[in-house]
């Protein structure tokens, strides 16, 4: 496949002061630009007998039998597109979070809220012929993080996808429309255009939400071009 190169134009820049952990890891140097190679235009394959039956569900796939994760369920659906808005299909997409409290189930999280006993925050699916995908999960808490004096991230899901080719991997997180925190965090202030910013943001779907149950929201992801869904390669909390 062809493989155009990226646009850089609209991302976020290395180094950005008010985010203080890019003075240690951005790049001094300009990027070197090779040639895609066979490496990069082809891409891995995945089966769908490498998904089990509750991946895709992370409000029971670490459960208890009989028992479910806390806080508020959500559906999170959209469909994945290449660059020239073609869907893309049979893409192994795999996404992790905190729980409701806010905090990750990792060793190295220090924050105070509780750990869910039946939540993993973690799960993965494959998109269907159409480019679609859908999970259930408990909507993230927002928390603290050592930046500043009162710096808080918003509430936020972490996505990774795999395209058609290895160029195609893209890492990136959705947040969610109407959280104060999405204008207050650094992290999100990195991105100089507030399109971009709108392209992270999910919207509320009550035409996919399940009465009395759950709510839906929808975030569409593109594959590289001028429409592409921002990546981030190093994310805070994860």
């Amino acid at each position: 496949m062809t493989i155009r190169p990226r646009d850089h134009t609209h991302q976020p820049p290395a180094l950005t002061p008010a985010y203080r952990s890019s003075q240690l890891r951005a790049p001094s140097h300009k990027p070197l630009r090779y040639a895609p190679s066979r490496t990069e235009a082809t891409g891995p394959t995945f089966g769908h007998d490498l998904i089990g039956p509750t991946d895709h569900d992370l409000i029971i796939n670490y459960a208890r039998p009989g028992e479910t994760a806390m806080g508020e369920r959500i559906i999170v659906h959209g469909v994945l597109r290449d660059e020239d808005a073609r869907p893309v299909p049979n893409a192994l997409i795999e996404v992790w979070q905190a729980n409701a409290g806010g905090r990750y189930r990792h060793k190295k999280d220090g924050y105070l809220a509780p750990l869910d006993p039946n939540f993993g925050g973690c799960g993965r699916m494959l998109t269907d012929g159409e480019g679609r995908f859908s999970f259930r999960t408990i909507r993230p808490g927002p928390y603290p993080w050592p930046n500043g004096g009162n710096d808080w991230r918003p509430a936020h899901i972490h996505f990774s996808i795999f395209g058609a080719a290895f160029a195609q991997r893209l890492i990136t997180q959705m947040y969610f429309e109407g959280d104060p925190h999405i204008a207050l965090c650094p992290i999100v202030q990195t991105i100089p255009d507030p399109g971009a910013i709108d392209r992270l943001t999910a919207r509320l779907d009550m035409a996919h939400s399940v009465p009395m149950d759950i709510r839906a929201y929808r975030f569409d992801l593109v594959l590289r071009g001028r429409d592409q869904t921002l990546f981030e390669n190093r994310m805070e909390g994860a």
